[in-house]
């Protein structure tokens, strides 16, 4: 549900605040336990303008409770909407609050045993990734985490003395009472690489917390990386992993489904076509279509696609993975690049506290937990246009040699293009088909189509590039379709071992200018004729303007 679809005023809207905070009573001090945080920041996302209903969730894990699929654990990439459930969560289970004039709103209500569970729980919610002030050892940190949550439960049951325990899980049984654990960014200290000594020390802390507890009623742990293992088994093997790559349970749940980001566009004043070229390209292990949300968001909120997930800071681990393996990877890599999916089986998953990935579906599969390839039935690839800048900036780096010239020749080449600059063309042509990468060297169908797609490499920064489009009576091979008002769209025809003159003719008698005349009405269009010649080894081209009629062509 999106949130403009609830039809609430302003004033009708501040009157629920004004009853939560009623309802809330005096702020609560606690900083783990029954806080009112989840609820406020929950607040703030149904407030938003995009807002998307994930409620649903709540459903299957209320089944959950209190069985042995207790312990869940779901790890996506950054800015999937991981923290945004884990609030929700908290303000729909926290007995703390009362939060069921949201929640009645919400797809979740209309669910079997929503009352049963809603404001029914003592939660404890802890998000990793905060990190004491007083120390930066690992000792500081569990401390912090340690006396924090003995302070907020005996603020609660004052009959406890937290002296007379030896550990904090027989302190929290004493309590007599159910628990709901939601711990978002578990992974934090081994995402970003600290404490690297003690990391085993602190999956210990969470076995001993959780494990056969008879307090815990659910435990919902999120973060990026999946549970490390070692030995022959990991200290958190009672928790059911749902990852990137084979989770067939919750996958609709984090990212914007497609059906959901078409409900968005007809709220606001972005094409769903333009938000589907740079953010589509997900999919989960049930095959659902899902995008990343936070950059679906901004997009709509600035009215402007642009890669907005750089601004996270994680983008600069593209260019660190593909150096660990540099040989090994480009091929497939400048396949991507161009367009290409790469048949590959991964069955094993990059995980918390792993070494640096070392082979080939080491460095895939780290990429893929972290959102930066796409991987479905078997094949891989690189999402969308959002990713694909990343990977073009990654790709110019000096390091990777002969490639960083492919991309900066292909600036040149879309210049080439439209101003009629054939001996340029045939040039870049030549030195992408000449250069040390096998996979440019025309050994199979795909290669010519491969060393186009890399010639226009950098367009993708002012064009929406598509490749067997429909378009009059056929399909165009590569239709390039301006972003910006003033550029001249055209169309690309291959051949091999025939003639310019005959591609070009091609497109005029299968009539593929049909689309860009009703999409660009006025506008000049571009013929583009590329042929090779297998024998002389040599390329060809012809460039003509579709809106003039040559002779015997209507």
């Amino acid at each position: 549900m999106i949130n403009g679809d609830l039809q609430w005023g302003g004033r009708k809207y501040a009157l629920l605040i004004d009853k939560l905070i009623i309802n809330m009573g005096v702020r609560n001090v606690a900083i783990y336990l029954n806080t009112n945080k989840p609820l406020e920041n929950y607040i703030e996302l149904f407030d938003e303008k995009y807002f998307v209903d994930k409620s649903e969730i709540i459903a299957l894990l209320n089944d959950r409770i209190s069985t042995k699929g207790k312990y869940v654990c779901i790890t996506r990439p950054r800015r999937f909407g991981k923290s945004s459930v884990a609030h929700m969560l908290g303000a729909y289970y926290s007995k703390s609050v009362e939060s069921k004039d949201i929640f009645d709103s919400l797809k979740i209500s209309k669910a079997c045993g929503y009352n049963d569970n809603l404001n029914k729980y003592n939660v404890i919610n802890i998000s990793f990734n905060d990190i004491s002030e007083i120390g930066n050892s690992y000792e500081d940190y569990i401390k912090m985490i340690r006396e924090t949550l003995k302070k907020d439960i005996v603020e609660k049951y004052p009959h406890i003395n937290p002296n007379d325990y030896f550990n904090l899980s027989t302190m929290i049984r004493d309590t007599c009472d159910k628990f709901i654990f939601i711990f978002d960014e578990w992974d934090y200290i081994f995402n970003n690489n600290l404490f690297v000594e003690n990391q085993n020390d602190f999956l210990e802390f969470l076995r001993n917390l959780l494990k056969d507890q008879p307090y815990v009623a659910l435990c919902y742990m999120t973060g990026v990386l999946p549970i490390k293992k070692y030995s022959s088994g990991s200290a958190l093997n009672m928790f059911d992993e749902f990852t990137f790559l084979r989770d067939r349970i919750f996958g609709q749940y984090f990212g914007f489904t497609e059906e959901e980001v078409l409900k968005l566009c007809e709220n606001g004043e972005m094409d769903f076509k333009e938000l589907e070229n740079w953010y589509n390209g997900y999919t989960t292990a049930k095959g659902i279509k899902v995008y990343n949300p936070r950059s679906v968001v901004k997009a709509l909120e600035n009215e402007n696609c642009e890669s907005y997930w750089t601004n996270t800071g994680a983008m600069d681990e593209v260019a660190v993975y593909l150096k660990y393996n540099t040989l090994e990877i480009r091929d497939d890599v400048i396949e991507m690049v161009s367009g290409q999916e790469i048949d590959i089986i991964i069955k094993e998953e990059f995980r918390a506290g792993q070494d640096a990935p070392k082979t080939k579906k080491e460095i895939y599969s780290a990429m893929i937990i972290l959102g930066f390839l796409s991987y479905y039935d078997g094949y891989l690839k690189i999402p969308n246009k959002e990713l694909l800048l990343e990977f073009e900036k990654a790709l110019a780096d000096e390091s990777f040699g002969y490639v960083s010239e492919i991309v900066e020749n292909s600036r040149k080449m879309l210049k080439a293009t439209v101003k009629g600059d054939i001996e340029t063309i045939i040039e870049i042509l030549h030195d992408v088909h000449n250069s040390e990468i096998p996979i440019l060297k025309y050994n199979d169908e795909n290669s010519l189509s491969c060393v186009v797609n890399m010639a226009y490499l950098s367009a993708r920064d002012t064009y929406r590039i598509e490749r067997e489009e429909k378009s009059g009576k056929g399909y165009t091979d590569f239709s390039f379709h301006p972003l910006r008002k003033n550029d001249i769209p055209f169309i690309v025809e291959l051949k091999k071992d025939d003639t310019p003159e005959n591609a070009i003719k091609q497109i005029r008698e299968k009539e593929y200018v049909q689309k860009f005349r009703k999409e660009y009405k006025d506008r000049k269009v571009l013929a583009v004729g590329i042929c090779y010649n297998s024998e002389t080894k040599e390329h060809s081209c012809i460039i003509e303007d579709l809106n003039i009629h040559p002779k015997g062509y209507a």
